[in-house]
């Protein structure tokens, strides 16, 4: 069988445990006859870790070496096309989805979030490169609402990565029992009083349900401090730093977990998808949309209490009365996170 070769662009190679579970979903979802490529922070690493073809994302002789040498560029999942940080990375991913659409490669936006777009420019950018794409699949209403708007058809479909497969971490259950998980990454909205307030809050649900708080840093660059931080307020017989990198094992590890406090977007549906009750803490539009979504409880991290015992309560409620999702509408998620794969199928196949 004759290979495609299929550059992967996205946030792969910094340390971003949703994005590298992304890639792995991905890749997972690629037909056998394709030869994946992929652009990384960390290209030795990626090599190392997945077994694949991987390149610097910012080395522009290696960048334009691929390209010639390849016949599909697949822009790999997440919100790639947001200027709610800076223009830089939408700028950065348009251009390389414009040059490979100059090049006659066939192009496709995969797993997308489209937005926060707020500036008239990325706004014209997005619209742009995807116009020019051979297939789009996004993950939420919001961005099939946004592209609808401007005329382009996309395929919608839950995030890959509830269809990725999780691997077991039997070092969980050896840890005392019941566990919570807690998610929390740095962010401007988390400001010192309110992180003040949630370690305060953790404290008192810990203290209340004798529970064993494990605190998993997805991105360590920025979420390590906090982790440490929240450590040093508990019990040292109480908590744990549990840092993976393999993203089937991250998932797998909270198939030991009750219950999952989470402020990144990755991190409930991994927990949502294994089986746990998930409590959410929102700093980011995509977090609110799968709030609402999945019906989870949760705040707007803008508008927490600011009284910690009021956290508590809710959190308590939750853990002693909240539900996971039913193994049926796990099942339909996974389901139609398929349909993202069925989209690489169709185009890979048809090249």
């Amino acid at each position: 069988m004759s290979h495609t070769r299929a550059v992967l662009c996205g946030y792969y190679g910094m340390g971003n445990a949703g994005d590298e579970a992304l890639l792995v979903s991905l890749l997972q979802m690629l037909p056998e006859s394709v030869e994946p490529i992929v652009l990384s922070g960390d290209p030795k690493t990626t090599q190392k870790q997945y077994g694949v073809a991987s390149f610097h994302r910012k080395s522009t002789f290696a960048i334009l070496k691929v390209l010639k040498q390849s016949q599909i560029f697949i822009w790999g999942g997440g919100s790639l096309m947001q200027d709610s940080t800076s223009i830089a990375s939408p700028v950065y991913y348009a251009g390389l989805m414009a040059l490979a659409q100059q090049r006659g490669l066939k192009t496709i936006a995969w797993g997308q979030g489209i937005g926060p777009l707020d500036k008239p420019f990325t706004r014209w950018l997005t619209k742009q490169v995807l116009l020019g794409c051979d297939a789009i699949s996004v993950r939420d209403v919001a961005s099939a609402k946004l592209l609808n708007s401007w005329q382009i058809e996309s395929l919608i479909a839950p995030d890959p990565v509830w269809a990725l497969q999780s691997d077991p971490v039997p070092e969980v259950e050896d840890l005392p029992d019941p566990r919570v998980a807690v998610i929390l990454r740095s962010h401007p909205l988390l400001t010192k009083e309110r992180l003040k307030t949630l370690i305060q809050a953790i404290k008192d649900f810990q203290a209340q349900t004798k529970s064993f708080i494990l605190l998993i840093p997805f991105q360590p660059t920025q979420d390590m401090a906090i982790a440490k931080e929240i450590a040093a307020e508990l019990k040292q017989s109480d908590n744990t730093i549990m840092s993976l990198q393999d993203p089937k094992k991250l998932k797998g590890l909270f198939q030991g977990v009750q219950m999952a406090i989470g402020m990144r977007l990755h991190s409930l549906i991994m927990a949502a998808a294994e089986d746990c009750s998930c409590f959410a803490l929102s700093y980011d539009p995509k977090v609110t949309q799968l709030m609402s979504e999945l019906d989870l409880p949760g705040y707007e991290l803008s508008d927490i209490p600011q009284a910690p015992q009021k956290i508590t309560a809710a959190w308590l409620e939750h853990y002693y009365n909240g539900k996971a999702l039913n193994k049926f509408q796990i099942q339909s998620l996974v389901d139609r996170a398929l349909i993202h794969q069925q989209l690489l199928s169709n185009i890979i196949i048809n090249s």
